[in-house]
């Protein structure tokens, strides 16, 4: 058994770890909530967004032409991982990066896959396997939509240029604090809406033709869908982070636990061999 000095150290050790999880934790949450309030502020306008381009589009036959329906002939294909800047956020790095490799080996082994990366973690780790075309690891040091219009349109700037066939975004869709989805979507081509809209119903005149503001819409909704990828993300890692210091917390109360009690075990046999030294030692005398 180890000694009581020892014991203490490892203690004092643990109890220091749980403060420092338990403040993550604290920082995370708040963090979460603020990442939760601007989801739930953007969802309203990107889904009448997405909602007026079924319209337009279920009625209109030029989208054919449009450039971001269309389908290149590139055999290149670009992946979008979105993962975070630091780490302690449990498997919400690792499962991007896993992804990311099963479609590089998979769904696209006959391709030429490319990788643009957002966040630092997926760029080290996929920098070693895979060609990046390019890093961007500090969009959510200040994360807003001018920040992310600047990268969305350097990947659309590449898809009108025909440079690829398909563009994935591969990030962590947040459902809960304790629960994260990987999200696989076909960023680019644009998927042509096939149901009608109620809308259509009704004797509607668009001026200038659907066409056009189709051809001023289409842009507009990939940057706001990009942005909601990126704040999805960003709500994800907290509560990923959020969820892996309470468990860790709760690890190290455990362990803390298990110490003390071991600790006074420790010392209650110390106390009693004394005790035991100091009988044996009297009787000595007396005989």
């Amino acid at each position: 058994m180890a000694n009581l000095k020892e014991i203490r150290n490892r203690i004092t050790s643990v109890s220091s770890t749980m403060q420092i999880t338990s403040a993550m934790k604290m920082v995370s949450a708040a963090k979460l909530k603020k990442a939760q309030d601007a989801i739930t502020a953007l969802k309203p306008y990107s889904e009448k967004l997405d909602e007026l381009i079924g319209v337009l589009s279920s009625g209109s036959g030029g989208i054919e032409n449009n450039e971001y329906f269309r389908t290149n002939e590139s055999n290149k294909i670009l992946i979008v991982p979105i993962t975070s800047n630091r780490g302690l956020c449990g498997a919400f790095n690792s499962n991007i990066i896993k992804e990311t490799l099963r479609l590089k080996q998979t769904a696209f082994k006959d391709k030429t896959v490319e990788v643009l990366s957002i966040g630092k973690k997926g760029g080290d780790i996929l920098s070693k396997s895979i060609h990046l075309k390019g890093r961007h690891d500090d969009l959510f040091d200040n994360l807003n939509f001018e920040n992310s219009e600047t990268v969305s349109d350097l990947i659309m700037e590449s898809y009108r240029e025909k440079e690829y066939n398909k563009i994935i975004l591969i990030y962590n869709r947040f459902k809960n604090a304790a629960t994260q989805l990987v999200e696989v979507d076909n960023f680019l081509p644009v998927e042509k809406i096939i149901e009608k809209t109620e809308i259509k119903n009704f004797d509607t005149f668009f001026e200038p033709s659907e066409t056009e503001i189709l051809k001023s819409l289409i842009p507009k909704s990939l940057k706001v869908k990009f942005y909601k990828s990126l704040r999805d993300s960003f709500a994800s890692e907290h509560g990923a982070r959020m969820t892996a210091m309470h468990k860790a917390t709760d690890n190290a109360t455990e362990l803390r636990d298990e110490l003390k009690l071991t600790y006074n075990k420790a010392r209650q046999a110390s106390i009693t061999n004394e005790i035991l030294e100091i009988v044996g030692g009297a009787e000595a005398l007396n005989n």
